[in-house]
């Protein structure tokens, strides 16, 4: 193949590189949006893809497109949703509003390859049109947010799934944990016992709610835009385009799929994207919480809390020998600060566009779909690589259980409040036990303390 050929559209002629699949409309993109360095997400172009395949069979069916066209371009369709032509998609996010470059260069990757299939050629010798056949029935306008959803939910799986695995896996360690009886802390002080149990069974809980929040948003993601082509009207598109397409996609991928109630809704908004990057900051923010306090929990060895042991997987230090650090926990928490970050952008982002069209969908699609990766990544790995070797040190659990003052608090139903603050004073003054301070002021017996402190009866109500 030669070097370089000619394409055209309607703008004229541009010459692209001879192995490019894509033509006209892609090449401008690629030329005049050089900017950084984000692409189109890959998972979003398979999306493009797997609606292009339905498109097409349903346009075959309904006798809109030539049967034989209609099957090629199926085929080809499901071959660059596999991922097999990846590299034929370079163009970067920060483009058009709508999307529609990207768009195009799906339909022109497609409408070569179809043609190729065909025993056509490339540019002038292509038999398949990107506009008026692959693209038949549709416009940006619908497709692109149509693609936003589809890709949106099949990368909802992974991150249930890994969600899921570490909520068990916290619960497991709750179980585990159960009888180890250690000192609660409010304000980073201490305050009365738990059981480590409890404290890993909250975090289980917690992941639990924010699992809620995301199951809750992604049936309004299911809903989709296709059929409403340019403005939400369904101009240029069969009366049962939209709804046969959306069944095929649903049947197809697994997931209950439909056309959306409203299309100008649709278009012109993407609440129900915004409601699933809600979900995503919900979970960044349990997973925070927790990640740091079992980096609080396993801090030093020795002149740190030190109640859990974390898993010592790499050297933590350049400069000092044998240090260890709580790396997973570090990354685990970065990545829950560039999910609030990015659902800011998703926030203000889809508040604007005017009238029937939002016009920052690369950037929504980008960042929820970053968002969707990195934590379903990152839980993996906290998982994998942190919380199911997390061991107790029992003798340091115990000492400093032992050491607080905050177990005068089972006093203060028989002494009241005053007095035992008067004795746990005394102790913190003196650097005494509880025990030699209550009887140093008096009021209480040792048999009467010993009766009374006991942490096991602290653990729930009495």
């Amino acid at each position: 193949m030669s070097a370089t050929r000619i394409e055209t559209d309607s703008f004229g002629r541009i010459e692209v590189s001879g192995n490019a699949l894509w033509a006209a409309q892609t090449e401008r993109s690629r030329r005049f949006f050089a900017i950084g360095e984000q692409t189109m997400p890959l998972a979003l172009i398979h999306a493009l893809a797997e609606i292009k395949r339905a498109a097409a069979e349903t346009n075959g069916e309904l006798g809109l497109l030539d049967p034989v066209k209609a099957e090629v371009i199926a085929a080809v369709a499901a071959r660059v949703a596999a991922g097999e032509f990846d590299a034929q998609f370079p163009l970067s996010v920060w483009q058009t509003g709508s999307g529609t470059q990207s768009h195009m260069n799906v339909n022109e990757v497609i409408a070569s390859l179809a043609s190729q299939a065909l025993g056509g050629g490339l540019g002038s010798q292509r038999s398949v049109h990107p506009n008026d056949e692959v693209n038949l029935g549709q416009s940006s306008n619908d497709i692109f947010p149509t693609a936003m959803h589809v890709a949106a939910v099949l990368a909802s799986t992974p991150l249930l799934a890994a969600l899921a695995d570490l909520r068990a896996a916290l619960q497991a360690k709750a179980q585990a944990f159960a009888g180890t009886i250690k000192m609660g802390r409010t304000h980073l002080q201490d305050a009365t016992p738990v059981t480590l149990g409890q404290e890993f069974g909250g975090y289980a809980a917690q992941l639990s709610i924010a699992e809620q929040s995301l199951r809750h948003a992604l049936p309004a993601v299911h809903s989709l835009a296709i059929g409403g082509t340019a403005v939400g009207t369904g101009l240029n598109t069969h009366p049962e385009f939209a709804a046969r397409a959306a069944h095929k996609l649903a049947q197809r991928l697994g997931h209950p799929f439909k056309v959306a109630d409203n299309l100008f809704a649709a278009m012109a908004g993407h609440e129900p994207l915004v409601a699933l990057h809600g979900g995503l900051k919900t979970l960044a923010v349990a997973l925070t919480k927790i990640a740091n306090d079992i980096r609080l929990m396993g801090s030093g060895p020795r002149a740190g809390l030190g109640e859990l042991r974390l898993p010592a997987n790499e050297p933590g230090s350049s400069i000092m020998p044998g240090k260890v650090n709580p790396t997973q926990v570090e990354a685990l928490t970065m990545v829950c600060i560039q999910v609030m970050g990015h659902d800011l952008a998703v926030s203000l982002a889809a508040s604007q566009g005017q009238f029937e069209l939002n016009v920052y969908k690369p950037l929504i699609a980008a960042n929820l779909l970053d968002s969707l990766r990195l934590l379903g990544d990152a839980m993996n790995s906290f998982r994998e690589h942190c919380v199911e070797g997390i061991e107790v040190d029992a003798a340091r659990v115990q000492a400093l259980l032992e050491s607080s003052l905050m177990l005068v608090t089972a006093l203060t139903p028989h002494i009241g409040y005053d007095r035992a603050a008067l004795i746990a004073k005394h102790a913190h003054a003196n650097g005494s036990s509880l025990r030699e301070a209550a009887l140093s002021v008096g009021g209480v017996s040792a048999d009467e303390f010993d009766r009374w402190v006991d942490a096991r009866l602290m653990l729930r109500p009495q």
